[in-house]
Formats: structure tokens, sequence, C-alpha cells
């Protein structure tokens, strides 16, 4: 059977854990063919990023129309595009429908604050990028910026919830607030879209391995959308996806700062594996990942509306 394609316009990242190579590792674990447009080279590793290269925006467009004219995909998801420029070009292909199913992880700054993305380019999302997304997916600084917030404003979901409507209409079809860094025993997201707003939850990992979790969450849902589900559906996959791969490499000691997720249940696997047993469990269950990433993840599925006196659904991992 030949197998669905998805694109992925970011940054690489050489060590591994973010950007495109998590994008293309998020797509392999779905069961979807990964292509790519780099926008910006990092020397980078768990502990520090020590150089960014950004690529001028004719080079990110020539990759991006050599996919398209060959290996058509059915979603796009774009990571950091560095600069104003580059925002811009890929804007416009997405106004001329260019780009299905397109997945926009709106990378302007890091959790710890790092800035991701040159002046102007806050306006360059809203105005140009954010109008053609089916999921936009923010992280609570980001967030915050584009809806022209503090940060320190975005302390429950309920403040959430208001803010991803508004960003909703700038003309997204789904906005995804992710609120991972919000204190309490859950990793609660919040989810505006046409039918209203809830919330999914589900039990915080505690680990110092969350190197590319974002990534790999709009990576999911971009598989998922090609994938043929639902945005909710998508949106809902991808939480539990990203979950489990925290989970599963949440022991894990690789590198001296924060590590990679374990992105192909290696971890689930070796401990599914009969006492004894010796080979890597990559070999031959790398594809079988993407079905239980896809089919699997009915846990977080449950969203709570928000305003429902609080209550959340009670998710098993």
């Amino acid at each position: 059977m030949t197998p669905t394609v998805a694109l992925t316009i970011a940054g690489s990242d050489s060590g591994g854990g973010a950007g495109i190579q998590a994008d293309l590792k998020t797509f392999a674990a779905h069961g979807v063919y990964g292509t790519c447009a780099v926008t910006a080279v990092t020397a980078q590793h768990t502990a520090a990023v020590l150089q960014v290269v950004t690529l001028e925006p004719d080079a990110v467009l020539a990759q991006v129309h050599a996919v398209l004219a060959d290996l058509p995909p059915a979603a796009v998801k774009t990571g950091m595009l560095a600069t104003p420029a580059i925002v811009r070009a890929v804007g416009d292909l997405a106004a001329r429908q260019l780009l299905p199913c397109l997945v926009v992880d709106p990378v302007l700054v890091s959790t710890s604050g790092h800035e991701l993305m040159e002046p102007g380019g806050v306006e360059a999302y809203r105005e140009l990028l954010l109008p053609y997304a089916e999921v936009a997916t923010p992280n609570l600084r980001e967030a915050a910026l584009l809806a022209g917030c503090d940060v320190e404003d975005l302390a429950d979901v309920e403040t959430l919830a208001e803010v991803a409507e508004a960003l909703r209409q700038l003309g997204t079809g789904m906005v995804v607030v992710k609120g991972g860094h919000l204190p309490g025993d859950v990793s609660a997201d919040v989810v505006a879209g046409p039918g209203g707003v809830v919330v999914l939850d589900s039990p915080r990992v505690e680990t110092r391995n969350d190197h590319g979790t974002g990534c790999s969450l709009s990576a999911a849902i971009a598989a998922q959308l090609a994938l043929g589900s639902s945005p909710q559906r998508a949106v809902e996959r991808a939480k539990d996806y990203v979950h489990r791969a925290l989970r599963g490499a949440a022991g894990w000691q690789l590198g001296q700062g924060h590590g990679p997720i374990d992105h192909f249940g290696w971890s689930e696997r070796a401990a599914a594996q009969p006492e004894g047993a010796t080979g890597a469990a990559g070999s031959d269950g790398a594809a079988g990942s993407g079905a239980a990433a896809a089919d699997g993840a009915a846990g977080s599925g449950a969203g709570a509306a928000v305003g429902a006196a609080g209550r959340r659904p009670n998710l098993q991992p």
C-alpha cells in the first residue's frame, strides 16, 4: 500500500529532538511518509542552542515547490520559520491553497522565553499565515504574543479558553493553546473550534526529557489529518501520542539537558518483550507504532467543556 505524504516546513535540530527531525520521526511513527523544507540550520544539543543559520525565503520555497511537484502532501505543518520574510513566503503559498490541511505551530518564543523570530513575526503570523491554518498550536508565551497580552495573565484554563477563541477569530479553524507549563498534576491543553471550547487533560509526566514536544504535537496533528481524521480527533490522538512518548522517555539519559521523547514507543515495546529477549525493538516494530498512535489514542479524546464547574475527564495513561 502506498503511504500518505506529509510535509514539514521547519528548522533543523542537530540534536535530533525537535524541529524537522522530530517531525519526520512523528510522521514515520504514524505510518506517514515525511517530506521536509528546511528554513534554518541550528547547532544545538540538549542543553543549549549554539548557532542558527537562516535560509533565504527563495531557498525555502524551492524546497517546498520541489515536494509539491512530485510528492503532493495530504497535510502540511510549519514549525520554526525564523523570519517574517519566510512567514510571508509560506503565507503566500497558503493563500494560493497549495498547503492542504495546514497545521501552524507559530514558533515565536521557546517555553523558557528565548525569542525564535525576528521583529515583525507576530504581525506576519496574524495577518498572513494563521488565517489559512486548519489548526494552530501556540504555547503559552506564543499565545500571549499573538493575542497581545501578558503571559502572566494566562494562569488558568478559563483565560486560555478566551485567548484561544480570540485567536480563532483571525480565521484559523481550530486553535490549541498548549498549557503543559501551567502548574498542577495534569497537563491541560485548551482547544477552541467551531463547536466551542474543550479542555484536553492528561496526567503530568515528571521528566526532564521534554525537548520537541510542541513540534511533535503539531506533526502528529498533521499526520492524523493526512490520514483522514477530523481536526478534533486529530488533536485528541496527537495529544495522546505525545503523552505516551513523554512517558516512554521519562527515564532516558540522553544528553545533559532536556532530552528527546520516545517517538517510536521503544520503551513500551522493550517492556513487552519476553524476559531475556534480545535485539532492537525498533527493527521490526517501527511501522507498527504508527497504528498504535493512530488507532489507540482514545485516552485523551474525552474533552471537558470549559465552564463545566471545573470538571475534567478522569484519564488513564
